[in-house]
């Protein structure tokens, strides 16, 4: 996908360019053509520090702070007001249930008929009584409208564990079971930084949800999510206009073609919107502090763009 030149020059020049390759090739751009996920970072804080979290959440990180509902409510009502297709809202984090107001969020999203779709690591925050009542109640009332999606980095305990450190895998465990008796919809987020392949990975989820009772689909791909692993030191080519062609995909199927994500940094007065879920600290990304002005192509000029997207094929929505 890319024209032979020097390899220093070459590789100073990559993803430098919005409009233009290293190679001088038109970049790849992503129209907004469904907007069907607004995503809300509720803060970057978190209970744990995982090795190779894309977003560095940590209990000491608050570069996005928690966001609050009377926010939230104000993009809902742009959504409206923009006539938006969106049918999802999605809630990450940082942990989700780090922020006090992420059940009141939530029902405010599921109240208007949205599907609700929370990524937690269903530890401690998860856990807590006053949480815990919370989501009882959002289960009663709007069912399988709602779906919290657990970070279970692998079917084996020793490679979770190595992500997210000793123990982490039973306070998890122990939180699916929790939603599983309270009849939860689940859903869970793997990784592929191991070396099973994509079939083994699947079939290591099945026999634990056959074990544990967990009403998870493993082959189902929104349902049991197996992200490839976000490493920018890895080298990946550049997307070209030309690449659509040569991988027989097409713009619609990246994530930018149909979500964006509305954070709150730390000091600012009001949130903005993001192209990108994974670049919340790229500022070429920042689109503005309306959907309105979130409505703007994407050009693909960033590692993860290429990787993630494009040649993972990955997607942060249900």
């Amino acid at each position: 996908m890319n024209k032979e030149i020097p390899a220093d020059s070459f590789q100073q020049k990559k993803f430098a360019d919005k409009l233009v390759t290293a190679s001088g090739e038109p970049r790849a751009v992503v129209e907004l053509t469904g907007a069907k996920t607004l995503w809300f970072n509720t803060g970057t804080l978190c209970n744990i520090t995982c090795t190779n979290c894309y977003i560095e959440s940590s209990p000491e990180n608050d570069r996005l702070v928690y966001i609050e509902s009377q926010e939230v409510e104000i993009y809902l009502n742009q959504i409206k007001s923009r006539n938006w297709p969106t049918t999802e809202i999605g809630f990450t984090g940082g942990e989700p249930f780090m922020n006090p107001q992420i059940i009141e969020m939530a029902k405010l999203a599921l109240q208007r008929g949205f599907e609700v779709l929370i990524l937690t690591n269903a530890m401690r925050p998860m856990m807590r009584t006053r949480v815990q009542a919370g989501l009882i109640e959002l289960q009663k009332t709007f069912g399988d409208k709602l779906t919290l999606r657990v970070s279970l980095d692998h079917f084996e305990t020793r490679y979770h564990d190595q992500e997210r450190g000793a123990g982490a895998w039973e306070k998890t465990l122990k939180g699916m079971r929790w939603l599983r008796d309270n009849g939860f919809k689940m859903a869970v987020a793997g990784r592929s930084v191991w070396s099973d392949s994509d079939t083994e990975s699947r079939a290591g989820y099945a026999a634990l949800f056959e074990k544990e009772g967990f009403n998870i689909n493993p082959n189902d791909p929104a349902m049991t999510v197996l992200f490839p692993e976000m490493d920018e030191t890895i080298e990946v080519p550049e997307i070209t206009t030309a690449c659509w062609g040569i991988l027989n995909k097409s713009p619609n199927d990246v994530m930018c073609s149909n979500s964006r994500m509305v954070v709150k940094r730390r000091g600012a007065k009001q949130p903005v919107v993001l192209a990108c879920t994974l670049l919340a600290y790229s500022p070429e990304f920042e689109m503005g502090e309306t959907l309105e002005a979130a409505e703007k192509p994407v050009h693909l000029n960033h590692h993860h763009c290429a990787k993630f997207c494009v040649l993972g094929g990955a997607s942060c929505s249900a």
